[in-house]
């Protein structure tokens, strides 16, 4: 999995007035949390951007003033209205322990169903895998190919090496959807053919 490194600077002040201040100055407020101890930061909002503006999954290697820290992104606060980023959590990451990340889904091979004139349509973008670092994958490849018209790929057909996908096991992930014009085109057919 790709690695980000984000530049960070170290809060001295806490609270609600400052962390306004930083806002007006395109900063965002952060807490890193995981460690021994929680760290309280700073970071330029244009540093966030590949990060947060992405479909894929990434680490992060947090560097406040000369201390690195690698993590990932826990948690993200936008403004309602604006879309700002208010605030960031990241969660510091160990060689020794589990974590759980939001992992995106793509979908792979040509689709028998779509080939007969069906339309393939993906249920769930991302999934939450739970795994060691070195074994967290940067996506999860669905294989569509033997997708037949109507059929539907779950969660408990996906092969998994090192890792876990926390979903329930027939969470649908991707389907042949059947065209209303296909559809009807069947069943005149199928009247047809009774007759």
């Amino acid at each position: 999995m790709k690695t980000i490194e984000i530049l960070g600077y170290k809060r001295a002040n806490l609270g609600k007035v400052e962390s306004k201040k930083l806002r007006i100055d395109a900063q965002v407020p952060g807490v890193l949390y995981g460690g021994t101890d929680q760290v309280h930061f700073s970071v330029p909002m244009v540093f966030l951007r590949d990060l947060v503006y992405t479909p894929h999954a990434h680490f992060v290697d947090l560097n406040i003033e000369g201390s690195v820290y690698r993590c990932i992104l826990q948690e993200i606060q936008f403004h309602p209205v604006s879309e700002m980023i208010l605030h960031v959590d990241f969660l510091q990451i160990f060689d020794d322990k589990k974590i759980k990340m939001e992992i995106p889904t793509a979908c792979t091979g040509k689709a028998k169903g779509v080939e007969k004139g069906g339309v393939l349509s993906k249920k769930q973008r991302k999934l939450v895998v739970f795994a060691y670092p070195k074994d967290m994958p940067s996506v999860l490849d669905i294989d569509v190919s033997e997708l037949d018209l109507g059929h539907i790929v779950r969660v408990h057909q996906i092969p998994t090496k090192h890792y876990t996908i926390l979903a329930l096991p027939n969470t649908p992930i991707a389907s042949i959807e059947i065209p209303r014009a296909l559809r009807s085109a069947t069943s005149k057919e199928e009247k047809k053919g009774k007759k």
